[in-house]
């Protein structure tokens, strides 16, 4: 049976693509119930529109205060029926109201090796630091900003010549992998949050082709189908 999820997003979505081909492809244990935005503009919703997927728009600047905004996103997600939450891409920080009304059952990703570069900027940060070695973390949510227990980290190497968008290209390609990867672990029950630690249930399950990738590194190691 499959777990019924929630994605918020706030822009195009290439992540909600991610998650799309791999439910299309029978891999991944989600049923995808709602695509929620706050933003009307969010290319994303057209993809899930496209996949007969319902979307639900809820703009945060209708709402006098970040508390409100929580309560109706929380209502639009379980009028849905969803009972784990994904974010992607949602630019928008979350209060204990909406973290306490689903926890640990919310995911994101974040386009750094946290604790490292946390924030809106990860990639140009990264770049701009000069790191030798960046990547891409989903992480379990907290009431605190890329705070969470971490679930799944993908790495690449980082270039002098980098800047955000060329490092940030090169992360995205593993985003794609390593996140519906962490939101099949989830729906399937095999993760578990043991103070800062997850820990992942075991399985017989043969690992990933990671051919065409390039030089990475991913831990815990990507199964197959993903």
């Amino acid at each position: 049976m499959k777990t019924p999820v929630a994605v918020l997003i706030s822009g195009s979505g290439s992540n909600l693509q991610a998650m799309l081909d791999k439910a299309a492809a029978g891999v991944l244990a989600a049923d995808i119930r709602l695509v929620l935005s706050n933003r009307g503009d969010a290319y994303g919703l057209a993809r899930a529109a496209k996949c007969g997927i319902p979307t639900a728009v809820v703009e945060h600047g209708a709402y006098p205060c970040r508390e409100a905004f929580d309560t109706a996103l929380v209502a639009a997600i379980r009028k849905s029926g969803a009972e784990v939450v994904v974010l992607a891409g949602f630019m928008r920080i979350l209060g204990p109201g909406f973290v306490t009304a689903f926890s640990q059952r919310i995911l994101n990703i974040h386009p750094a090796l946290l604790p490292s570069f946390p924030g809106v900027h990860g990639q140009p940060d990264a770049a701009r630091h000069g790191v030798k070695i960046s990547g891409c973390t989903v992480h379990f949510v907290d009431e605190k900003m890329d705070h969470g227990p971490i679930v799944i980290q993908a790495a690449v190497p980082a270039h002098a010549e980098d800047d955000g968008k060329a490092l940030g290209g090169r992360i995205l390609a593993l985003e794609h992998r390593i996140f519906p990867q962490a939101v099949h672990w989830l729906c399937t029950g095999r993760l578990s949050i043991v103070g800062r630690h997850v820990r992942l249930a075991p399985a017989d399950v043969a690992p990933a082709d990671m051919s065409g990738l390039g030089p990475c590194l991913v831990n815990p190691p990507l199964e197959q189908g993903f």
